[in-house]
């Protein structure tokens, strides 16, 4: 939501969304940044975000506005917030800028020091190639983020609309490549990757068509930015009730059988499981609990 909008930042802590990002950033006119620093501030001390994560994305490094950023809103309102969004980042310096300064502003204004998360913004060439480094840059660090739009201009990709294939690539996803480093670095490193914004916001089913592809290669989420999108993603990213299923018996029949009858890989009706068959199942459970879901079936030895 952007930070020069007090009614939409408003309106952000009514949506059903997991997690909320007040932007400095690319939705805010340069003129009109000061005064949403304020906004956001204002938002966070005496907004009510329940169950909801709070972040704010401030400028990018090569601004002249990312520190001012950073330190009127930590200083402001750094107990009411849970990370900060950089966008971006080309290099793993960046991020220890940004982590240096966070430990400077909690120690100056008695926060604990390490709270305040950090969640890195790949948008261009140079981050991708860059990206096992700032992956690894800081303990800090829980998320990268993919910022389509900007990452498509930087490598001079031949379309206009954000995450589409460009017009002419009839072979594979033209994406493929930059999601799956993305998610290595990612995992590699402990952290969560989210796939960027898709901006016909009013194409709903065009969301939910970019957003599988995310979900199916083991992305965490993706960003929305409209109402409309919000029930597309929460869809999107929650396993079928089927599959939840699935992997909760997948999890009471391997306890089973490896405590009580002591095998390892066994048989569950026509399918064969074992350690690396729980793991799979521990990933889909934990989805569909964390979605809200309940256990249709039982297992019975």
């Amino acid at each position: 939501m952007p930070g020069s909008n007090p009614r939409f930042l408003e309106k952000a802590q009514t949506l059903p969304a997991d997690a909320v990002f007040l932007d400095l950033e690319d939705s805010v006119a340069p003129a009109a940044k000061p005064e949403a620093r304020k906004n956001i501030v204002a938002a966070l001390r005496e907004g009510d975000w329940s169950g909801k994560v709070r972040t704010v994305r401030v400028n990018d490094l090569t601004t002249m506005w990312t520190y001012r950023d950073v330190i009127e809103v930590v200083e402001g309102a750094g107990e009411f917030l849970d990370g900060i969004i950089l966008p971006k980042v080309q290099d793993s310096t960046e991020v220890v800028w940004l982590d240096t300064l966070l430990t400077q502003i909690e120690k100056t204004m008695g926060y604990e020091v390490g709270r305040i998360g950090i969640e890195a913004q790949i948008e261009n060439a140079r981050g991708l190639v860059n990206v096992d480094a700032i992956a690894g840059s800081s303990k800090r660090l829980e998320t990268l983020v993919f910022g389509p739009a900007d990452f498509m201009a930087s490598i001079n990709m031949r379309t206009l609309v954000v995450g589409e294939q460009p017009p002419g690539y009839t072979e594979g996803d033209a994406y493929h490549y930059i999601l799956m480093r993305m998610l290595m670095a990612a995992r590699t490193h402990d952290l969560q990757v989210i796939d960027g914004p898709y901006l016909q916001i009013k194409d709903v089913e065009g969301y939910r068509r970019i957003a599988r592809r995310a979900a199916a290669l083991g992305f965490d989420g993706k960003w929305v930015l409209h109402p409309l999108q919000v029930e597309a993603a929460n869809e999107v990213f929650s396993p079928a009730q089927e599959d939840y299923d699935h992997a909760e018996l997948i999890l009471e029949a391997y306890e089973y059988y490896t405590t009580v009858e002591r095998r390892g890989a066994v048989m569950l009706g026509d399918e064969m499981i074992d350690e690396a068959s729980r793991k799979m199942a521990l990933v889909v459970a934990a989805k569909g609990r964390a979605a809200g879901l309940r256990r249709t079936t039982t297992f019975t030895p």
